[in-house]
């Protein structure tokens, strides 16, 4: 009896999503590196529909430092956690920059672009997508609600607004300046960047009252990126009187113990209060 138990929750638990569908963004995989300059390669979002769909999607933007990519707990298993509560959940895996600062920017402006032009596919309403992004995952999130490059690439997706209707950034790295996260930094824009990339990367110097709305959260306790990296972008959003909410943790460090317990549970309740709450 607990053996066939134990198989019907197995086959629930399988059953409770949908596989995902999963697309490449750039045509003829030509990727942007700069406004000239192209390289052949397959940039995939892995899109989870819900079975009861509210319209709203998430591209999502897993950590990693960028020198790699959490997919799994900040990526895939985040895109579940949003079915769950209806919402349409895109796992971009962007490119690394490898110096070449402009790369993951082109890559997560286009998810947002192809999840607008894709709306009608994906159940979904131009008007409630948002980004969401965890610690070097969070800065391109937050690039990505400051900063929409014009699209290299020239066909009908490109026409599709990059900019998110809202973003939730989770134990973010946001500035370049002494608070940053000096691998992400050196691995984005290099060990001697120039004034005007630090001051272009640093995403609380560029918010203005056009930032689309946020929610951040991040525990007091962060060592490799202190939650003064939240507080700026939150505290500069507020000056703008763009609508924001800042959840202070007491404790879970980067990655909020793993991906568990009462700080991490605390983030994913309030961020969805707040999303319903601003979507309305």
């Amino acid at each position: 009896m607990l053996k066939l138990l134990t198989c019907l929750l197995f086959f629930f638990s399988l059953s409770a999503f949908a596989e995902p569908q999963v697309f490449t963004i750039w045509k003829d995989n030509k990727a942007p590196i700069d406004t000239t300059k192209f390289e052949n390669t397959e940039v995939k979002v892995s899109v989870y529909i819900p079975k009861k769909n509210s319209g709203k999607a998430i591209v999502i933007c897993p950590g990693g430092g960028y020198g790699g990519h959490a997919i799994k707990p900040e990526g895939f298993g985040i895109a579940e956690w949003l079915n769950k509560h209806g919402i349409v959940g895109i796992v971009l895996k962007y490119r690394l920059p490898k110096n070449r600062k402009f790369v993951p920017l082109y890559d997560v402006n286009r998810a947002i672009r192809f999840t607008r032009f894709h709306a009608e596919k994906f159940g979904i309403y131009k008007n409630k997508v948002g980004v969401l992004g965890f610690s070097a995952g969070g800065h391109l999130a937050s690039t990505a609600l400051v900063h929409q490059l014009d699209c290299p690439t020239k066909d009908e997706i490109s026409k599709e607004n990059a900019k998110p209707n809202f973003g939730v950034l989770i134990y973010p790295v946001i500035t370049m300046g002494k608070d940053t996260h000096k691998g992400s930094k050196i691995r984005l824009i290099g060990k001697n960047p120039s004034e005007e990339d630090l001051k272009f990367f640093s995403t609380e110097l560029r918010v203005s009252t056009k930032t689309p709305p946020t929610f951040l959260a991040h525990a007091i306790d962060d060592k490799p990126v202190p939650p003064s990296n939240s507080k700026m972008f939150h505290d500069n959003l507020k000056k703008q009187g763009v609508e924001t909410k800042y959840l202070e943790l007491p404790n879970g460090g980067h990655g909020l113990n793993g991906y568990k317990g009462p700080s991490w549970d605390a983030w994913q309740k309030q961020s969805l209060e707040w999303i319903n709450k601003i979507l309305k």
